[in-house]
């Protein structure tokens, strides 16, 4: 489990270090931050998927993305990003390349620094990983330190790129437990959306992002998933209701929902633009397979009022057997979330452009010490 957040120079995200429960509920006005907390957490699942340069250009480059605010000019130009957890932790320090007179490609950021090390505060004698500029040791236990790398490329990660995992393990297992994480943003439910169209079914304990195999998903949920939990969550919201999946005879599965006082069920491309967005955050809050972490970015989007403690009950749920972020405006939802030993509220505010936040009392700051070039 994750227990500490660190973004330095992220747009508004300044110095942000942040302590992390069970369940944490990311909230404050508009323009406090909450999108920029979302999208670093995004940008560090995109580091082990090998995509993190890629990322960071469609948000216009590293330098549209740093922080724009005062600089202290002792410190060099980069963006910093990582996590601790209770087993493995990680850093990665992005800074502005050496100009390359025969590349094209000088607006690239470069990796200065990447560190793995264990437990939740880097010392040197935790850190067992280091990557520095282009070359990557690895602590051995009875060797010491050992080179495993010399010439990484400058926009290559350690995480995907160069070392050979037998000589450092670690690195598989932690990109692939960040590779396990799940993000959901703003699902589609408008007439043409994904979620609306049959689809052919297959067995689907993860919903996709952009919800189109939702029968399917529903479907494994009741083969191999909670069904009592499928039917409860559907009963909470819509009392006297009850979801079905109708396959076609070519293999397509389609969503029919029958609702109190209907004489028939409503086919998916009936239902509104609510209901339809319920059901989605039902097929991805129940998954048979949860990941290690999930990152749910304004679930309340178009949801009735009504809907949202349901929501929030099938949240704590998935928080029973995953971490949850959960990132949102909605005061009804956030109340109804951050209650409970595990839970925490993290209320963002936004002084002369850098995002802060508040917590519970146990919500302070964590030590945090960042790798240094």
């Amino acid at each position: 489990m994750l227990e500490t957040l660190a973004v330095s120079n992220y747009r508004s995200l300044r110095d942000l270090i942040v302590p992390l429960k069970r369940l944490n509920v990311v909230t404050g006005p508009n323009g406090s931050g909450k999108s920029n907390v979302y999208r670093a957490l995004r940008l560090l699942a995109d580091t082990a998927q090998g995509s993190l340069m890629q990322s960071l250009a469609r948000e216009g480059g590293l330098e549209s993305t740093l922080w724009a605010g005062p600089k202290v000019r002792k410190n060099p130009i980069s963006l910093r990003l990582g996590f601790a957890s209770t087993e493995y932790s990680f850093a990665i320090d992005l800074g502005i390349p050496s100009f390359d007179r025969t590349s094209s490609f000088n607006g690239d950021p470069e990796i200065k620094r990447e560190c793995i090390w264990t437990g939740n505060v880097q010392r040197p004698g935790t850190l067992f990983v280091d990557r520095n500029g282009p070359s990557v040791r690895v602590r051995s236990d009875d060797t010491g330190w050992a080179n495993v790398i010399i010439n990484l490329a400058p926009f290559d990660s350690m995480m995907t790129h160069g070392v050979d995992l037998r000589d450092a393990p670690e690195i598989l297992l932690l990109r692939e437990q960040i590779r396990g994480w799940r993000f959901y943003d703003h699902f589609r439910t408008d007439v043409q959306a994904p979620a609306r169209i049959p689809q052919v079914g297959t067995r689907t304990p993860v919903l996709s992002n952009d919800g189109a195999d939702l029968a399917a998903a529903i479907q494994t949920i009741r083969e191999i998933g909670d069904p009592t939990a499928l039917d409860d969550a559907i009963e909470d919201a819509f009392p006297g209701g009850s979801v079905s999946v109708k396959p076609s005879s070519d293999g397509r599965f389609e969503i029919e929902m029958q609702q109190y006082g209907l004489l028939r069920p409503l086919k998916v491309s009936e239902l509104s633009d609510g209901t339809l967005r319920y059901l989605l955050w039902v097929a991805a809050l129940l998954s048979p397979r949860p990941p290690d972490l999930l990152v749910l970015n304004e679930p309340e989007t178009s949801l009735h009022p009504d809907l949202l403690e349901p929501l929030a009950r099938l949240i704590a749920q998935m928080a029973a057997r995953t971490q949850v972020i959960v990132v949102s405006h909605s005061t009804p939802l956030v109340a109804a979330l951050a209650t409970g030993s595990d839970s925490q509220r993290i209320e963002l505010q936004k002084d002369l452009g850098e995002t802060n936040f508040t917590g519970s009392e146990d919500s302070e700051r964590p030590t945090w010490h960042w790798p240094t070039r």
